[in-house]
């Protein structure tokens, strides 16, 4: 007396449709985590690109410009330098800035402090032939109070002869040019 041998177990598990529709699944959320990964990625270049073009056009808004001796005069490096500085300002007009005058010790106290002057002077009308409200320029003259080289030589002058640049407003809304508005 033998019986049949049990049926074969029935299948467990998914079935080969199933596992098509698992595997197709798992394909799209893999590309849209490489996507999403893409694009953080692309989000995080764009916010550090950003940042370092705001970083550059603070530092070019604070680059000094510099003046030969006993003149008020701009240089043609210096109108360079104004002109990036110009556009800079233009994308920015939230910034405000002062113009301290320096000159080196040659001459009295009294006229280094009126040369100083002269000096912020010519930058602020400057930015005033290119439109810009002179309101967002104040000025002051520190003569040769503040060397910026303490040697007594023509090249400790030269550094002494300029004109600075401070940010007193808008220093959180700098917008370099290339970045529009």
């Amino acid at each position: 007396c033998s019986k049949d041998p049990p049926p074969p177990p029935q299948p467990t598990g998914p079935t080969a449709e199933e596992l098509e529709r698992i595997r197709a699944d798992s394909v799209r959320a893999a590309q849209a985590a490489a996507r999403a990964a893409e694009e953080a990625r692309r989000e995080r270049e764009a916010a550090e690109a950003a940042r370092v073009a705001v970083a550059n056009a603070r530092a070019k808004l604070t680059e000094m410009v510099f003046f030969d001796y006993d003149e008020s005069a701009l240089t043609p490096e210096a109108e360079t330098l104004l002109r990036e500085k110009v556009d800079i300002l233009r994308a920015s007009p939230q910034v405000q800035m002062r113009m301290e005058g320096h000159a080196d010790e040659r001459g009295s106290t009294e006229y280094n402090l009126a040369l100083g002057n002269r000096r912020a002077e010519a930058v602020r009308q400057f930015f005033a032939g290119f439109g810009m409200d002179e309101s967002r320029f104040t000025l002051v003259s520190y003569g040769e109070e503040r060397p910026r080289v303490r040697e007594t030589n023509e090249a400790a002058w030269a550094q002494n002869r300029r004109v600075e640049f401070v940010i007193t407003a808008g220093a959180s809304a700098i917008n370099p040019p290339t970045m529009g508005r």
